[in-house]
This record gives structure tokens, C-alpha cells and sequence, in this order.
């Protein structure tokens, strides 16, 4: 049985916190899965700000037939970008190779919005670009 739901005809969706808890990025009382959180903007995007512990591979890069990172590999993915836009297109064609993908309502902007922690390049306090 999959941990996340599917759409009509497509891969599921999940909220933020949804998201945050199957990637181990919420209440520590939660009991996280194996998912992956995959961030698919651009490198310009990535660097201002993602989630500590996301793996980044752009949208353009998936499309051009890039494979996932090792990382990410063999595990459900929960797919990010800046607003949801990007992630469900990157969903759907992750989920026609065969891969276990939902993406995240909102992106990263409601990620930041929910008080969920955003790292820059560095480590330190990024922002959602």
C-alpha cells in the first residue's frame, strides 16, 4: 500500500505539513517515512533558499531525461518548487518512469509561510527567490 494518495489520473498531492512530516522535517513526535524531499527549481532558486536535507535536480533537467540523484533513488519523493506548479509537472513525469512521487500544494512559499526551515547555499537563513 503507498503512503500517499493519488489525484484523478495523476500522482498525489500533499500539503506542507503533509510534506514536512514524511521527510522528517516535521514534529519530531511524528514518525517520518523514507521520502525524499526534491526540489525542482532552478540552481538561481536552490541557493537563495530550500529545505535542509532536500535533494535538488531542476524541472529542465528532469525533462532533458537527468537521472534522480543517488539520494533519491528507490524512495518515494516528495516533489517541491516554488509553488506547485513545476513540482506537479516534475510528479507526473516521475511517476510515468515508474518512480512513487507526489508533489507539495503551495511549494516553497507556503513551506516558509508554515515557519518550515529554509537554509541558503551556506547553511544559514535563506529565503524563497
Amino acid at each position: 500500500m503507498s503512503i500517499f494518495r493519488r489525484g484523478r489520473g495523476g500522482p498525489g498531492r500533499v500539503s506542507v505539513q503533509e510534506a514536512a512530516a514524511r521527510t522528517g522535517h516535521g514534529d519530531p513526535a511524528e514518525v517520518p517515512t523514507d521520502a525524499v524531499l526534491l526540489d525542482v527549481r532552478e540552481p538561481y532558486e536552490w541557493q537563495a533558499g530550500h529545505a535542509p536535507r532536500a535533494v535538488h535536480l531542476s524541472l529542465s533537467a528532469l525533462a532533458a531525461g537527468t537521472g534522480l540523484p543517488a539520494r533519491a533513488q528507490a524512495r518515494p519523493l516528495v516533489v517541491i518548487c516554488r509553488s506547485g506548479n513545476r513540482s506537479r509537472q516534475a510528479a507526473e513525469l516521475l511517476a510515468a518512469r515508474g518512480a512513487e512521487a507526489v508533489d507539495v500544494i503551495g511549494g516553497m512559499r507556503d513551506w516558509a509561510g508554515a515557519g518550515l526551515p529554509v537554509v541558503d547555499a551556506n547553511g544559514g537563513n535563506g529565503t524563497v527567490a
